[in-house]
Order: C-alpha cells, then structure tokens, then sequence
C-alpha cells in the first residue's frame, strides 16, 4: 500500500475517534511544550548568564593575588620582580601592578566631609586604561593625571556621591588619609589631593566596583614611607581568552606553590556553565517522564483500539491485507499522533518558555530593587534561545515515543488469525 494512502487510512481512522484522539494526543503536547519550554529557557539563561560575566568581568584579563585560601594571605605582597617576571610568560600581552590602601579615607577639604570611597588604590593609569577600556571611562570635562601630577585624583562615580548628590567636582581639593604603620609604630599620613576625574557609572556583577574606588598615581604611593613598592594585586592581560588558563598556570610556576591566587573570569564563565547545562539536563529528564506516560496512554488506546476493530482487521486480512500492512497502518496512526503532539508542543512551548523568562526575569528584578544584590549590580535579563536541533530533537522524539509505545498493539493486530478475527464479537 502506498505511504499517502496509508496516511490517509490513518487520519480517517484518528478523525473517528476525535475526543480519545485528542485526549491521547494531550499527553504528547503536554510532553514536548514542556521539554522545548524548559530547553529554551535555559539556553536563554545561559546567554543571559554569559552577558553578564562578560559586562562585569573581562575575560581576557587575569587578577593575581597574594597567598591563597589554603595558605592564607602573604602579607608583604608583590615586588617588582614579581611583576617583571610575570611579564615573560607567553601569551601575556600587559600587566599592571596596583596598590591598595585599606585604612585610607578621603574627605572633602572644604567641609570636612567622608566622601564615598570604600577603597583607595593606587595604579598606572594609561595601563589601566588598556587593561580596562570599557569600565575605565571619566565624565566628559575631566583627564587622567600625568607622570607630573602626583597629587591628583580620580573618583569613582559613588565615590563622588552622597545619598545621590554630587559633594566632590573636577577641581575640588580633598584630603588623603591613613595609618601607615602599626598604631604603636606607624604614623597617619594627611595629604591634599585635586580631583582630576570622576569615572563614569560602571556597575559591575564582576570582583569589585570601580564606582566606590577613588585612585591615585602609582608613583606617588610609591613615594610614601612605609608603603613603597608592595603591590597587593597584579592585573594581566593575555592575548585571547582561550589562553587565559594556560596563562594563570604558567603564572602559578614562576612562585612557590600556595603563594598567589590567580583569578581567572575564563574557568568561572566555564564552570558556571558547566552547572546551567547539568541543571538544564535534569530538567529535561523531570519533563521527558510527561511524555513516558503520554507513551503508556497511547498503549492503553491503541490496544483497546485494536480490540473494537478485530472485525475490521480480520475483513482487511480476508481479502489480501497482509500483517505488514496492518502493522503499518496502526504504526502509522501513532507516527500521526507523535507528529501532531510535537508539533503543537513545540508552538506551546515557545510560549511557555516566554512566560517563564518573564516571571523569572521579573522575581530577579525585585530581589535587586528590594536590596538583596549589591550596588551596580547587573540586571539579569533573559530572553528564551530557540534552537533548530532543539526543535528537532522534540519532533523525533516524539514520534519514537509513540513509535515505541505503539508497537505491541501493532503487532497483536498484525497477528490477529482472519477466521478468529471475522467471529470476534
């Protein structure tokens, strides 16, 4: 029997029994929609993911730090060395030294008011500029110190803020201050310095926020007694991402082992994945049971199917139908279903998957605004990926469920004996 004329046998026959159909075919939708629903979704999650560790993080840059979770922190930090010897290692294509100064506060000269900014560090700021173009902008109206300008500052944006209100200009005088020393030892350090620039708002999901920094000359903090030359992070700079973790384990050789950390946005970005993708996995086997079920109802249907049509079947066999052509006419009718189902699944679930973006997107957005993320943090934003192989997979799927599940009622009609058949009541 030609295959349209078998498919045409079939439809007449599903078309018959529209509601057992319908409702056998219930179960095949219900299965896809949620498979394709949860299969988008989570490759938009993961786009969604991948945008914001790319906006926070530059992937191929490296941070470098002093000692390590096993060992604890090495507390003289990096020398110049140190820093000339990172250079060396291939693929490295800049690296910069940066010194940070934790009991520093900066006040307002004027009004003798605490600006904004939790963390003081001291860089080189044409190389900080090529190790970070994108988060390493000023305000129009303001530059970047030269070598001449030792006591010059930069502001991040929060940092030149309070309760959103603009206390520190270009061209204001503020004061530097902090403990140089031990309490016992040490000596507090007051030194006027003049904003130069304020850095425009970045926000950042990545490891700081350049918004509540304030920065000064490399060369000036390295003037100061008691400070000198100790850098406590080193940022590098490698040619592709790719290299990234080649990089920070070419790096980890130049030092005694469990003496620096190096921090590679690359891996996080992979393992991070890595987690999206088994998550995603077991989503998808949780939903595939919806549709092992709708498989043991087309069973159930098809066998009670072939129960009210023995008649049917043993006149087909009586005029020259043979078994594999009544095995092929049943088969056929689940083909259809699984065909069907698929199909509507698929349209459902992409509809499905926009709904859950939303309703997820929107929960994240209100855990921001209620607080519960940090300042400048990135908003999450996720819009369902559509997949052709996805889509593809479903629809195969699909069809090789019922296929499966199709198969011994099939084959009890194909066996059906003609005579015994034709006095079925």
């Amino acid at each position: 029997m030609r295959t349209k004329r078998m498919f045409a046998i079939a439809w007449d026959n599903l078309k018959k029994r529209r509601l057992r159909t319908s409702l056998t075919t219930l179960g095949v939708v219900i299965g896809i929609t949620t498979i394709i629903g949860l299969a988008s979704l989570g490759s938009g999650l993961r786009s969604a993911v991948n945008k914001n560790f790319q906006q926070g993080f530059e992937l191929d840059n490296l941070i470098v730090i002093p000692g390590s979770f096993a060992a604890g922190l090495r507390g003289a930090g990096f020398a110049s060395s140190d820093v000339a010897s990172i250079k060396t290692v291939e693929n490295v294509t800049l690296v910069t030294p940066m010194i940070t100064l934790p009991t520093a506060q900066v006040n307002d000269t004027a009004s003798d008011e605490k600006l904004g900014a939790f963390t003081v560090g001291a860089i080189n700021f044409t190389e900080m500029q090529e190790m970070l173009p994108q988060r390493f902008r000023l305000q129009p109206g303001g530059h970047f110190p030269n070598s001449t300008e030792s006591h010059d500052m930069i502001l991040g944006y929060q940092a030149a803020r309070l309760n959103n209100t603009v206390i520190a200009n270009v061209g204001d005088n503020v004061t530097l201050q902090m403990l140089v020393g031990t309490s016992s030892s040490g000596y507090l350090y007051n030194e006027t310095y003049t904003i130069t620039g304020v850095l425009a708002e970045g926000g950042t999901s990545g490891l700081t926020d350049f918004d509540y920094w304030a920065f000064i000359p490399l060369e000036t903090a390295e003037g100061i007694s008691g400070i000198g030359g100790s850098y406590q992070i080193i940022l590098v700079k490698v040619d592709d991402s790719k290299n990234a973790q080649n990089v920070a384990n070419a790096i980890q050789s130049k030092f005694p082992p469990y003496s620096i950390t190096v921090f590679v946005p690359s891996s996080l970005v992979n393992q991070v994945n890595n987690i999206l993708n088994l998550i995603t996995i077991f989503l998808l086997s949780v939903a595939s049971i919806s549709l092992i079920v709708a498989g043991v109802g087309i069973m159930n249907i098809m066998t009670v199917s072939v129960m009210e049509r023995t008649r049917e079947i043993g006149i087909m066999k009586a005029i020259g139908a043979k078994s594999r052509t009544v095995l092929s006419m049943f088969l056929t009718e689940t083909v259809l279903i699984g065909a069907i189902g698929g199909l509507i699944g698929i349209l459902l679930g992409y509809g499905l998957s926009y709904a859950l973006a939303f309703g997820l997107s929107g929960v994240v957005q209100s855990s921001q605004q209620s607080g519960l993320q940090g300042p400048g943090s990135q908003k999450l934003n996720i819009t369902p990926a559509f997949s052709p192989e996805w889509t593809a997979i479903a629809v195969a799927f699909s069809i090789g469920v019922c296929l499966i599940f199709g198969l011994y009622p099939a084959r009890k009609a194909a066996k059906l004996d003609p005579v015994q058949a034709l006095s079925y009541e």
